[in-house]
């Protein structure tokens, strides 16, 4: 799990069947300590984020781990809005 930052959105009107209903955002890694940020990636948005805002985003198999989603064809999902940080 890491912290990225929303930075815009993914339309596609072809896409696997167990994509179907999923928003798919593009997120970049945000590593605060180094003031460095990673690449862009594409996740699908579980809670309904906005662009501009920062995220948690899980990978693998844990973001697959709700019955609905099991077969489902993603690796990166966003998975909480992130409302404050204190270090």
């Amino acid at each position: 799990m890491y912290i990225a930052k929303v930075v815009g959105n993914v339309v596609a009107t072809k896409k696997n069947d167990t994509l179907m209903g999923s928003k798919l955002m593009i997120v970049q890694p945000v590593n605060s300590a180094l003031k460095k940020e990673g690449p862009e990636e594409v996740a699908a948005d579980f809670v309904g984020a906005g662009i501009g805002e920062y995220v948690l985003v899980g990978s693998g198999s844990s973001v697959r781990v709700e019955e609905e989603r099991r077969r489902a064809t993603i690796d990166l999902a966003i998975i909480g809005i992130i409302d404050d940080v204190v270090v």
